[in-house]
């Protein structure tokens, strides 16, 4: 069967992005991150990473470099057995009051009952974007991967690359696009039993603790922004690139058949809330969700 150059140009660049990721996966957790807080609720066993949360304190860690587009994934291995109360987070934020920011937000529950995964978008330091989704495996058991991919086109949520949540540019629609702010990464597991739990009726049961998250396969592949370079010069070397990086090829401006396919069966199969459908809290529908695709 004969192939089109699309579709050839299409299977090359996975296989490239494949092979960067196995690659850059080598990378160990201090050449990219560092504990950022509670350096005594951080561990190391072999190559894995601990993050601890206990009645005393969380912990934490984050980037050494912000980065302006590009994709970033971690596995993680979440709290096992009664999670209640707890948060485990894994995001994207820049700095300041009108900062952007992408949330994946782990949210335990008692024994037996499945983890939540949420997912949130800021803008211009404006979020109320929360969609709260089941997963199809028990994330407490094993590790898998996280990913958010950015780029000047969409935010891409994954879970073991398979899309869970996309937001799209639509500035010509007049909704502000996060473009323009270099972020850092960060990870962290801290007490949130006022609202992580069944809306905060299910409290942290510290008879269970310590709590303890597991990371490992670290990598970022995305424009480094140095912090001593001024906003305009890192923005003009990450956007103008003219097909200069990766995420910049056209196939990855929009899901291909295949992730949009996954991405309906997430929505369909898993998706808990989504606040584009709340009417209570938002009587208008925000302006993202009109004519959305999924």
């Amino acid at each position: 069967m004969a192939i089109s150059s699309s579709s050839s140009k299409l299977v090359f660049l996975l296989w490239v992005l494949g092979f960067m990721s196995v690659m850059s996966s080598a990378a160990k957790f201090d050449e990219l991150f560092e504990p950022s807080w509670a350096l005594d609720h951080v561990s190391f066993e072999g190559e894995e990473l601990k993050l601890k949360l206990d009645n005393f304190s969380g912990a934490g860690f984050g980037s050494k470099s912000k980065y302006l587009f590009g994709k970033t994934t971690v596995q993680i291995k979440l709290v096992e057995g009664d999670s209640a109360g707890t948060v485990t987070a894994f995001y994207m934020s820049s700095d300041g009051p009108k900062h952007n920011e992408f949330d994946f937000e782990f949210l335990g529950n008692t024994t037996g009952e499945p983890y939540l995964v949420q997912t949130n978008v800021y803008v211009n330091g404006v979020g109320n974007r929360e969609q709260r989704l089941s997963l199809w495996f028990d994330p407490s058991k094993d590790f898998h991967a996280y990913s958010i991919l950015w780029n000047q086109h969409q935010v891409v949520f994954l879970v073991d690359e398979t899309p869970i949540r996309v937001f799209t540019n639509k500035e010509k629609k007049g909704v502000p696009f996060p473009k323009d702010q270099p972020m850092g990464i960060y990870s962290s597991i801290w007490n949130a039993d006022d609202w992580a739990t069944q809306g905060g009726r299910v409290k942290t049961d510290w008879s269970h603790a310590p709590f303890v998250a597991s990371y490992k396969g670290f990598d970022i592949n995305g424009c480094e922004c140095p912090i001593s370079t001024n906003a305009v010069d890192n923005t003009k070397k990450c956007s103008a690139s003219e097909g200069k990086y990766w995420w910049d090829e056209p196939v990855l401006s929009e899901l291909n058949l295949h992730q949009s396919h996954q991405l309906m069966w997430v929505q369909a199969k898993h998706l808990i809330y989504d606040y584009c459908t709340d009417t209570a809290r938002f009587p208008v529908t925000p302006a993202e969700c009109e004519h959305r695709r999924w």
